[in-house]
């Protein structure tokens, strides 16, 4: 038991040690290309061991980097990890103006298996060479490698190589490297090994080779506007194992550049200088009452309101003409036709509420086995219009009584259905339904 609590207490003080890592410290040189691999081995420590065997070495890790005390990185270092179970890569070309600053990069690693972190510092001091900047330049642009494949040693190794046959350099390094999507590049579909692409651009000291200038040819520049390939005759040293765009090759003599720039006249006074910081003159701005902009902001459409809503009003309230005059400028005739015809409309209305009609046999009610009397189904004062077609059967007078037949058993008890009395085309409608029990 001693031992096991013996083993565990070791086992968390490596831990807190491991984590306890002392800065690293490395020395670029500026205007050379600079790469630092993340390695995921190296941060498996930081991490207690899982209990089963093999399951640490499968843990995802994924790596955070920012300049210590702000949110990013510097903008000459670029970061990338594919994924959680790949290595990550630092990678950058620093300038002139960073020689001599230190920068230190925070570099956390967390296991998104445990949710645990790990956190080391990265000392980068950039160092001056003698020879940077080299005076020409060549950017090439390779088709068939992603970032994180060109920037192995062995890969990068062979394509200077490559580029030291072809230009037979004294001095060949890579000053920068940058992927296609951070150019504006679009993401390639996810088919046929498609790769997204990357500029890599090389810095020599003597001149162009011919066989670089063989882009500049007018016939080339034809091909290339046509979007055709350019007939290059280096091209086969490259195409064993790099897809090169001879079309987007860039190539750039620092020495002319930086004559033209040394030829420029000086800027002129409305031109802030360099060094300093701009001060406004905040003191000397004199303070502004908004108030009397908010009343005619809110006047000038409140007044143009209110005259179109009373040119409005008047219009339709003050120039109405009534009835009375309407009636003074309608000839009497028309007036007199009018009124006759809504009098013999209201005598039309007034007929037709007191006429009497006689009611079809399919409007009376059916037989009933409850001899019970149905009341009149219209009175003298009963509205006709209102009338419904099917009348309940209670206190009907003039009714008559037929009789209907009951089983053998009781054949002197019979009850009555009622009727009532009227006249279709003068035969008495009792008649009728007695014809009809007969048939």
């Amino acid at each position: 038991m001693d031992t096991v609590v013996v083993v565990v207490w070791l086992s968390m003080v490596v831990t807190i040690l491991s984590r306890s890592h002392a800065d690293r410290n490395v020395y670029p040189s500026a205007g050379v290309l600079f790469v630092h691999v993340l390695e995921r081995e190296h941060f498996k420590g930081e991490f207690p061991p899982y209990p089963k065997p093999g399951d640490s070495s499968n843990d995802p890790i994924t790596f955070n980097t920012n300049l210590m005390g702000y949110p990013d990185r510097p903008g000459w270092l670029r970061y990338i990890q594919r994924t959680s179970h790949s290595d990550g890569v630092l990678y950058g070309s620093p300038t002139a103006e960073h020689v001599g600053k230190a920068t230190i990069i925070e570099i956390t690693a967390y296991n998104r298996r445990t949710f645990e972190t790990a956190r080391h510092n990265l000392v980068i001091n950039i160092m001056s060479t003698e020879e940077y900047p080299l005076p020409y330049q060549a950017e090439f642009f390779i088709k068939n490698m992603n970032v994180e494949e060109m920037l192995a040693s062995e890969v990068l190794g062979d394509f200077l190589g490559a580029v030291k046959n072809v230009w037979q350099p004294e001095r060949l390094n890579a000053i920068n490297i940058t992927s296609a999507l951070d150019r504006g590049g679009r993401v390639p579909l996810p088919i046929n090994n498609l790769k997204e692409g990357v500029y890599v651009m090389v810095g020599a000291d003597v001149q162009f080779s011919s066989c670089l200038r063989e882009v500049e040819n007018p016939h080339n520049q034809l091909r290339c506007s046509q979007e055709m390939e350019p007939v290059i005759s280096c091209d086969k040293k490259f195409r064993a194992q790099f897809d090169i765009d001879w079309c987007k090759i860039n190539l750039v003599d620092i020495t002319k550049v930086v004559m033209i720039h040394s030829n420029r006249p000086d800027p002129g006074t409305g031109v802030l200088p360099d060094i300093g910081e701009y001060n406004p003159p905040s003191e000397s701005l004199k303070s502004r009452d908004f108030f009397a902009d908010f009343l005619i902001t809110l006047a000038v459409p409140s007044a143009v309101a209110m005259v179109l809503f009373t040119i409005l009003g008047y219009s339709m309230c003050c120039r109405r003409e009534g009835v009375d005059k309407r009636n003074m400028q309608t000839p009497d005739i028309q007036l007199v036709h009018h009124s006759s015809i809504q009098k013999s409309t209201k005598e039309l209305r007034s007929m037709s509420k007191n006429r009497e009609i006689s009611w079809p046999l399919s409007t009376l009610p059916v037989f009933s086995q409850s001899g019970e009397v149905v009341p009149p189904i219209h009175p003298d004062n009963y509205e006709t219009t209102s009338m419904p077609l099917m009348q309940t059967q209670t206190n009907l007078q003039n009714q008559i009584q037929i009789p209907q037949q009951q089983p053998s058993g009781d054949r002197d008890n019979y009850c009555m259905s009622t009727f009532r009395r009227l006249e279709v085309n003068g035969i008495p409608e009792e008649r009728k339904v007695a014809e009809a029990l007969n048939l």
